[in-house]
């Protein structure tokens, strides 16, 4: 019998079974086999080792995996070997929470290799604003050369606290963006910052899309907002066939939240308590229904405890068995892997934790569905972190 989940109360643990997690390196995103018989049971394999707070997963055309880390450093994954990426990252401030963070390969990648990454950026040693960045890979992928600076000017803690970030493209072409309020009271419910919002922009020219709730605003920087009143947003899916935008995001003692997104929509989180406390006070609650009754309740709270959860994405494919279409979230303090099914609408049904993932492999930062079908998460201890893949057992 396994524990209930602090994080869900009385659920029904749908996964069953255990299955051994193997350190042997396997090939980056290999063709999709035929899907084995759903069982349930996950197996866990290590792609390669020795990275560094890995923060996010890009895949590549060709097989190969980018993997940002948090320190200033990504590494290009082939073969289950990692090599460093040679690119200049002098500028990125690595302070905290703060650093080079979430990443995004451009759907077009295939003819102008560029990728997305967003990260705090300093100059002369102080703090000025965290940004996204447009980088081209070299052929070779030994290089990446800087091309441009998309998006500038996200508020930025000196201390790193509330970095963000986590960019993913949707399936319109849409750049969507998560960010943290930088632990300042009033930034979430402010219009006029990009801090604690999800931001939906042009991927090629950082400039708003067309349809954005605030799109007649005369601010340039509320044109950028989809959504507001986020505390610090640390994943960013998408569900497969309803085109439906799940958050992940941190509490502070308690609440981590589930967010089903709606365009336009305060999601409730309000530290200033309406203006009137400069002091950071998290004890208000995450969304905080008495002082803004239209705000968007969350789809699933970790109640009194706090897990920190990070990525999330969802499991797409035969092979998945009953688990096909489930979004899967990482912990960093729970150390572990959620599995939550949805109903169309969003609903929660049901949470579980794969025994493959209690306790077993640390800090979890990012989470990605590969397009070979296979899911990949990334630990994040700060020494000898990893590149799972996880498959069906």
């Amino acid at each position: 019998m396994r524990r209930v989940l602090g994080l869900i109360g009385a659920v029904s643990l749908l996964v069953t079974g255990c299955s051994g997690a193997s350190s042997a390196p396997v090939q980056s995103v290999p063709p999709a086999a035929t899907p084995p018989a759903a069982s349930g049971k996950f197996k866990v394999e290590t792609v390669t080792a020795g990275l560094q707070h890995g923060w996010d997963i890009g895949f590549l055309p060709d097989g190969g995996i980018l993997v940002p880390q948090r320190p200033g450093k990504l590494a290009l994954v082939r073969g289950g070997q990692a090599t460093d990426v040679k690119a200049d990252f002098s500028d990125v401030l690595v302070q905290g929470e703060g650093g080079l963070l979430g990443m995004a390969v451009s759907p077009d990648f295939t003819t102008s290799r560029e990728f997305i990454t967003c990260q705090d950026h300093q100059e002369g040693g102080k703090a000025v604003d965290i940004r996204l960045v447009t980088w081209k890979l070299a052929d070779d992928g030994a290089s990446a050369s800087k091309v441009k600076n998309l998006l500038t000017g996200l508020p930025v803690n000196p201390s790193g606290r509330h970095s963000g970030c986590r960019p993913t493209f949707a399936p319109d072409g849409a750049l969507l963006v998560g960010t943290g309020d930088t632990a300042r009271a009033s930034i979430a419910q402010d219009r006029h910052s990009l801090g604690g919002k999800v931001l939906r922009l042009d991927a090629k020219t950082g400039n708003p899309l067309p349809d954005n709730p605030f799109i007649t605003s005369s601010d340039p920087k509320e044109r950028l907002i989809y959504t507001f009143g986020h505390r610090n947003v640390q994943g960013v899916a998408i569900r497969p066939g309803s085109g439906q935008v799940i958050t992940a995001e941190h509490g502070p003692t308690f609440d981590d939240e589930v967010n089903l997104l709606k365009p336009g929509a305060n999601y409730g989180w309000d530290p200033s308590k309406g203006g009137t406390d400069s002091s950071y006070d998290e004890s208000v609650p995450m969304t905080d229904l008495k002082r803004f009754p239209d705000a968007v309740s969350p789809l699933r709270t970790s109640g009194k405890i706090t897990e920190a959860i990070s990525g999330d994405a969802f499991l797409t494919g035969a092979q998945w068995g009953r688990n096909d279409g489930a979004l899967v979230v990482v912990a960093l303090k729970g150390q572990k892997l959620l599995l939550y099914h949805l109903d169309a609408a969003g609903k929660v049904l049901d949470v579980s934790l794969p025994p493959e993932f209690d306790d077993k492999f640390g800090r979890l930062r990012a989470v990605r569905s590969g397009p070979d079908g296979a899911l990949y998460v990334t630990t994040s201890d700060g020494t000898d972190d990893k590149l799972l893949k996880v498959t069906p057992a």
